[in-house]
This record gives C-alpha cells, sequence and structure tokens, in this order.
C-alpha cells in the first residue's frame, strides 16, 4: 500500500489532487488512522482517472464511467462524450478556417464575410444589429 505522497508523485500530481477526487468520489483510498492508503486498484483508478480526463471527460462522467456496472452504460457515455467532442472540433475548424481564410482584407473587421457573421450572431441574440 501507498501513501497519497507516493501516489502523487508517481503521477506529478500535487496531493490536493487526489484528495479532491476522493471528495468528488473518484477515489476511494483506505484509511490507516487519519492516514490514507492506496492499494494497486486504487493507483489504476488514478491512471484511469488522469487518462479520462486527457481525453476531456469531466469529473462527473469519470464518476459515472467508473462506478457503471455495465459495459453497455459505459459505451453510452463514451457515445456521448463522442457527440459533445465532434461539436467542438467543428467549432475549432471553423474558429481555424475563420482566422486562416482567404480574405483579403488586412483588418478582419472590415472582411465581408467576417461582417456577415458578426450580422448572423447579431440577429441570433435578438439584438438585430
Amino acid at each position: 500500500m501507498k501513501s497519497i505522497g507516493e501516489v502523487a508523485a508517481q503521477f506529478g500530481l500535487p496531493a490536493h489532487v487526489l484528495r479532491y477526487w476522493e471528495a468528488e468520489g473518484l477515489l476511494a483510498p483506505a484509511r490507516a488512522g487519519d492516514r490514507r492508503r492506496y492499494t494497486d486498484a486504487d493507483v489504476r483508478q488514478v491512471a484511469a482517472i488522469l487518462i479520462a480526463k486527457e481525453a476531456g471527460f469531466e469529473l462527473a462522467d469519470i464518476r459515472t464511467m467508473l462506478s457503471a456496472r455495465s459495459a453497455p452504460a459505459r459505451r453510452e457515455l463514451g457515445a456521448r462524450h463522442r457527440e459533445r467532442l465532434l461539436t467542438r472540433i467543428a467549432r475549432a475548424q471553423a474558429a481555424l478556417h475563420m482566422i486562416e481564410g482567404d480574405c483579403p482584407h488586412d483588418d478582419i473587421m472590415t472582411c465581408p464575410h467576417f461582417q456577415s457573421l458578426l450580422a448572423d450572431r447579431l440577429e441570433q441574440a435578438g439584438t438585430g444589429g
């Protein structure tokens, strides 16, 4: 069994992150008195949390994924996350296209394409201009 400091150092994390994840229900290390003691399974759980965070999962979704009792439930969570990622990717690609666009204007504020985007956004917001 490992101490919180040992596990934190193993993953390059501050110990408070592990305490926070415990408070959020992602970890449940054993206790020896008032000291946390991490088993190999707990260490694997920390690694799983880090991988999920790198994939963009929020802590609530990670908690759900780790506590899901079935593979179909985890697949469903993954599918929902995939859709959110695709939406974020599309927005990022649109932003990149706007920045890298073929606009001949030196100033984005004088670009007709940008002005069209601006008008669309104002219309969506109900301000009309």
